[in-house]
């Protein structure tokens, strides 16, 4: 029989590994409701018709497809079959398919329900997303995504805002330096008129966001096998040494989309977005200007993020979000602008075990383990292990009347701090033999004495 295995790009995760999740999911969680958002949750699939087409050539190419059930070729036409026309093929044979995202999923949520929301609706959701993607450190098949976003509202107070919670949870976390990227898609779109490449714009930004995988020379080459002229790169190329404070670089993009409406528009935002973010500061986190940060989702249409890890850890971003005025509009509600953010939980887990930010707290597990010597004592056992957890503490009892060397080593394997012995005499005294398995140190106690020291 052939050894169980899991498919490539998951994980099993184990009890500690579970603690060290659930932690980071609290923190983000207190943040979210802290900000006013509320939660909801979709479901894990969706038609294939409100996913596919959202996400850009690439991002359809990741969204992993569900067969139909039955027999799921009975309805796909032999011309298909026998060409192996998978794309064709593919939308009659698969209905449904996994998540990519979340944002999607949710402007399909307030299209849906738009007579039940009061806007601004201010929505968080914490749920796990797939991608068919080759998996490598840090870039998994599944994945939870921690999303925050408030639609109905085009204030770019917004935007402010949602800085602030990037910086609010990094510093619950105990995370320092930390880069929050941003830019504006109009500025984007201003930059391709500029060097008169508009109609390339959706490849344009799907090269630009390359940059810090494939660096300048594979950007180039990319845009230039896309139709992107020589003339075009030369006009661009200041984007790649774009240096400065975040007044410079504003300045400097003032003043190359001067000709271009859209680019100026998107200059506006930046400043206020910027000068607001300045003057009312950030806790841990750093702000930057990033001109060539453009997140190859074809939705965003105003600021975008993206947030990098310290520089002492070797990982990609963290975090992204941005501006969608349209999103809902492909389902057939106009006119209703949208923001949002994301955390990449697994990376930001990743990073806090790098640098070690984990309290020790958060693996502990049972406070005291209750030995087994018999019945008797396991059932005088279990009436105060009963008080105690209603108490609020973590206790519990070696279910078998094992050797009592194989109870101290499970405690021990387990790293339970405390043994509590109950025998003959602890029963007849109303007592318990309360033993401290780092020092060695025994003492006998009761109930009360208990609670009070195992708190």
């Amino acid at each position: 029989m052939a050894k169980p295995s899991i498919p490539k790009g998951t994980r099993d995760f184990s009890p500690a590994e579970v603690a060290k999740r659930n932690y980071i999911f609290s923190i983000i969680k207190a943040n979210f409701e802290k900000f006013g958002f509320q939660p909801i949750e979709t479901p894990t699939f969706e038609n294939s018709e409100t996913l596919m087409g959202k996400y850009g050539e690439e991002g359809d190419r990741l969204i992993f497809k569900i067969l139909n059930s039955g027999d799921y070729l009975s309805k796909a036409k032999d011309t298909f079959l026998a060409n192996k026309d998978s794309v064709k093929l593919t939308s009659q044979i698969s209905e449904k398919a996994l998540r990519y995202d979340l944002t999607v999923p949710f402007a399909r949520y307030v299209v849906q329900h738009q007579n039940e929301i009061e806007f601004p609706f201010k929505r968080y959701q914490i749920q796990p997303v797939w991608r068919a993607d080759r998996p490598q450190k840090g870039r998994f098949r599944e994945f939870y995504q921690c999303d925050a976003d408030v639609v109905g509202s085009t204030s770019l107070w917004q935007e402010v805002e949602l800085v602030q919670l990037y910086d609010s949870v990094f510093s619950s976390l105990g995370l320092k330096g930390v880069t929050i990227k941003i830019n504006n898609r109009k500025i984007l779109s201003g930059i391709a008129e500029v060097i008169g490449a508009s109609d390339k714009l959706i490849d344009f930004t799907v090269a630009l966001d390359k940059l810090d995988k494939i660096g300048e020379d594979g950007v180039k080459k990319e845009m230039l096998e896309k139709g992107i002229s020589e003339a075009a790169l030369e006009k661009v190329q200041p984007l790649f040494n774009f240096t400065g404070t975040i007044s410079e670089k504003i300045e400097k993009l003032s003043a190359l989309l001067s000709s271009s409406a859209e680019g100026m528009k998107g200059v506006e935002e930046l400043q206020f977005i910027c000068d607001n973010i300045t003057s009312l500061g950030l806790e841990k986190s750093e702000l930057d200007l990033d001109v060539t940060l453009a997140r190859g989702l074809n939705y965003y249409t105003g600021a975008i993020f993206e947030v990098a890890a310290p520089k002492t850890v070797a990982m990609g971003s963290i975090g992204g979000g941005g501006r969608y005025d349209d999103l809902t509009g492909i389902f057939g509600l106009k006119n209703m602008s949208g923001v949002g953010i994301s955390f990449g939980l697994d990376r930001i887990y990743l990073v806090l075990e790098e640098l070690n930010l984990f309290p020790e707290t958060v693996t502990s597990t049972s406070k005291a383990l209750f030995l087994n010597f018999g019945q008797e004592e396991a059932l005088y056992a279990m009436q105060a292990i009963m008080q105690l957890r209603k108490a609020g503490i973590k206790v519990e009892m070696y279910p078998d009347n094992a050797k009592i060397g194989k109870q101290f080593q499970h405690a021990d394997k387990r790293g339970i701090p405390f043994a509590i012995i109950v025998g003959g005499d602890e029963i007849a005294n109303n007592q318990y033999a309360l033993k401290d398995l780092a020092s060695g140190e025994q003492k006998k106690v009761s109930l009360d004495e208990l609670k009070e020291l195992l708190k």
